[in-house]
């Protein structure tokens, strides 16, 4: 299983999940049209390093980050 955290404005609990790769996270989130918004412009981590192919591998253990933007001073 890998974890899955919603950092920042997206405001939803860290999950678990039995996926392979980012593509299957994407589809996992196919029907959520809320969520579907914020990844589109998300930057995503899989264990504290940036990735930017939905081929991306994710083994067992691993933690995926959906980084949304935000402003800060």
């Amino acid at each position: 299983m890998a974890k899955i955290e919603f950092l920042g404005p997206l405001n939803r609990e860290t999950i678990e999940v039995d996926i392979k790769s980012l593509n299957d996270l994407k589809e996992m989130f196919k029907d959520d049209t809320e969520l579907q918004e914020w990844l589109e412009i998300c930057a995503v981590a899989v264990n504290d390093s940036l990735v930017c192919s939905l081929d991306t591998s994710i083994e067992a253990g691993d933690k995926v980050s959906l980084l949304p933007p935000v402003c800060g001073g």
